[in-house]
């Protein structure tokens, strides 16, 4: 185990006397600089945990990656890679470059192990997001590559179709997968776009692009949508229903949940925002198994929200997931959640 994997707990003690964002900025600086210098590199990097996995054509080392949110701009991907990662998501970026909402705007519950956030796709812009992608090595290397694209908060929700084709256009000749982002509770009015009429309009344009962007380059690109755990019974089946419809290669199940329940009592509780951690972990188990009900073994299933564990990673897969991604708890453990979660996978 790395130098990094074994100082964590005493890092996070330090970290959480931070303000959340503030600490998140300052890891990741902190990561790239051990990245940058190759003697903390061989003494930080981790060896790769090894569990082949295929997912939409795409060979992945391991089927545990990182989810999007936590590299905006996709400034720090060969140094996330390092960790041990199977496969990599970085975004949400929109169009045009935007501040987010204001701060403060992520707040921890440790008793819960949980965070709520409400950053609003801060982010540099697309093409900051292109030039910092083309710079790394992960893809050359043979790592997989996701990019996540939303819309701005100043584009009104009926053009927001308009945002969506200018990221695919934008992020084709650079990523794996394309994971279009229409759940996130922080954008106003963006989870409308996952009611029926208005997904349909939505993927019906993206696949036209795609077919004239896979012609252009030569190659077609997986499209996949990350939806929210918030959705009802009947709404998921909608979903599933429109997905193989539109010839949609997956689905990211699922983004942060607007419910309280498991954190009552805590603080922070009343604040407004998209909670993450393990009070949504039996919210998107729930989703998966009604999207793999419903769609069979044709369409990919990436579960996400709430692993804390390796057994959580592991329920997953169980409920239908064909590979899952980390974000919060890695916050709270640490990247050695990273290969505890490929050890549990191992035989599933």
């Amino acid at each position: 185990m790395s130098l990094l994997f074994r100082t964590y707990p005493l890092a996070r003690q330090a970290l959480f006397s931070m303000d959340p964002e503030q600490a998140h900025e300052w890891t990741l600086r902190a990561l790239q600089r051990s990245y940058d210098c190759a003697v903390t590199r061989m003494l930080t990097s981790s060896p790769q945990p090894t569990l082949p996995r295929t997912i939409m054509g795409l060979p992945l080392r391991n089927p545990v990656g990182l989810a999007a949110g936590l590299d905006k701009n996709g400034a720090y991907i060969d140094a996330l890679a390092t960790l041990g990662f199977g496969f990599i998501e970085v975004g949400t970026v929109t169009p045009r470059a935007q501040p987010g909402n204001p701060k403060p705007r992520m707040f921890r519950l440790p008793r819960a192990r949980s965070l709520i956030n409400r950053m609003g796709f801060n982010n540099d812009g697309l093409d900051t997001f292109i030039a910092n992608v083309q710079r790394s090595q992960w893809r050359r290397q043979g790592g997989i590559l996701g990019l996540n694209i939303g819309k701005n908060a100043a584009t009104p929700i009926e053009h927001a179709v308009d945002d969506y084709l200018r990221g695919l256009e934008g992020v084709y000749p650079h990523a794996d997968y394309i994971t279009v982002n229409i759940s996130s509770p922080n954008t106003h009015n963006l989870r409308s776009l996952q009611s029926s009429d208005a997904l349909d309009a939505l993927l019906s344009a993206l696949q036209a692009r795609r077919q004239d962007l896979a012609d252009q380059h030569g190659h077609r690109t997986p499209l996949v949508v990350k939806i929210a755990p918030d959705l009802q019974p009947e709404e998921i089946d909608a979903v599933a229903d429109l997905i193989p419809h539109h010839g949609i290669d997956g689905i990211i199940a699922t983004n942060t949940t607007l419910s309280r329940d498991a954190v009552h009592g805590l603080p922070y509780e009343d604040e407004a925002g998209g909670l993450s951690g393990p009070p949504v972990h039996e919210l998107s188990l729930s989703v998966i198994r009604r999207l793999r009900e419903r769609l069979g073994r044709d369409t990919a299933i990436i579960g996400v929200g709430g692993i804390d564990s390796g057994r959580q990673a592991l329920e997953k897969i169980q409920a239908g997931a064909d590979a899952v991604q980390l974000y919060t708890g890695l916050i709270y453990h640490g990247p050695a959640l990273i290969g505890e979660c490929v050890q549990a996978l191992e035989g599933a």
